[in-house]
């Protein structure tokens, strides 16, 4: 699993994530929905998510900061057709 850094925009610090990793799933900033992480590059600070449940005919995956995220979250078995 990869050890992630993300930045707590009220102090401005870096702590670790709790083993963020492809698959994971996660709340991110402004957003009351579930994505997965299907990518990261650490370097960049960046990772490529999902809306979960995902829906087979769709493809949205879109890049955002790691510090978008706010919370790791257990995924569900449930999806969408």
């Amino acid at each position: 699993m990869i050890h992630s850094k993300l930045l707590d925009n009220k102090n401005k610090k870096l702590f670790c994530s709790e083993n963020l990793y492809k698959g994971a799933c996660v709340k991110i900033k402004n957003s009351n929905k579930t994505f997965q992480v299907v990518g990261i590059n650490i370097g960049k600070e960046i990772c490529w998510v999902r809306e979960w449940p995902f829906a087979f005919n769709s493809k949205k995956t879109f890049a955002l900061e790691i510090s978008q995220i706010n919370l790791q979250i257990f995924c569900s078995n449930q999806y969408s057709e």
